[in-house]
């Protein structure tokens, strides 16, 4: 207090001469009408300024927010499509006229670490066991397919990208559904992938879509790329060709991790299959 009351007294003048502007500025201001005008016009100039950086700011520090709610909603739109569900003909002659069971559910995370150049790649991703997320699940974004988990504790997951050596899918050609699998390109190119081991009958063209095939982890029709060259190394009997993948990796914020309600059974009867042999 004594300090602040010492600092008043060394600069009393300044302060009085400060005092006596704003109360001449107000004085002149109040008793001219074409300066009160351009004040009040200078003033709502700055305080329009002003709102308007505001609501800017505001707007900026809700993106998160509002990237979540959008990213919820994606899920739950994804698994309302047809291709998340499971036709059971014979239970429409059963119980209900519904011929769907839901067979792929989504659980949405947020990517909390990446790598995109190296020759094996992964993403951490923000859920776990606690939020339903298994070994062997799919993971996927709005674009297309990224990977599968592969480690999972109780809040977070490893996912090993589709840009890694050890990466393969099931995939297939849009048009006529002719089956391959995509992998990550000899190059090491992030945007690149092979469609590999498609039959000779196929007639691929450049710029057609290739998609999951719905025998591995994903739904049929999910994105992964479109055919960019029909000349690449190696086929033998069988077509490869280039594939631009339709998921940017190094801009990856947000994936949805495929469960598929169906998968243990399915693995479980493979599974007896080999025990057998």
């Amino acid at each position: 207090m004594r300090t602040l009351w010492s600092f008043i007294n060394r600069y009393n003048a300044f302060f009085l001469f400060l005092i006596f502007e704003v109360t001449a500025l107000i004085i002149y201001v109040k008793n001219n009408s074409y300066q009160r005008a351009e004040f009040i016009n200078s003033a709502s100039g700055v305080i329009g300024r002003l709102n308007t950086e505001k609501d800017q700011l505001y707007g900026y520090l809700a993106l998160k927010e509002v990237n979540d709610s959008l990213a919820r909603e994606n899920a739950h739109l994804r698994g309302l499509l047809k291709s998340s569900y499971y036709i059971d003909t014979a239970s429409k002659h059963k119980v209900t006229d519904t011929i769907y069971k839901q067979e792929y559910e989504y659980i949405i995370a947020r990517v909390i670490n990446n790598s995109v150049n190296q020759p094996n790649n992964y993403l951490t991703i923000n859920k776990g066991s606690e939020q339903g997320i298994a070994k062997g699940m799919g993971v996927i974004c709005s674009k297309g397919i990224v990977g599968k988990v592969i480690y999972v504790s109780d809040h977070f997951a490893l996912v090993q990208s589709l840009l890694h050596k050890d990466s393969q899918f099931s995939a297939m050609l849009a048009n006529d559904k002719e089956i391959g699998s995509i992998q990550w390109n000899d190059d090491l190119d992030p945007h690149k992938g092979i469609l590999k081991d498609v039959s000779n009958n196929a007639q691929p063209k450049v710029g057609e879509w290739v998609v999951t095939s719905g025998y591995s982890l994903f739904p049929e029709g999910i994105p992964i790329g479109k055919v960019s060259s029909l000349h690449t190394k190696g086929g033998g009997y069988s077509l490869n060709m280039e594939v631009t993948l339709s998921v940017d990796f190094s801009k990856l914020e947000y994936v949805n991790v495929v469960d598929n309600k169906f998968g243990k059974e399915q693995e479980a009867l493979e599974g007896q299959k080999k025990k057998d042999e």
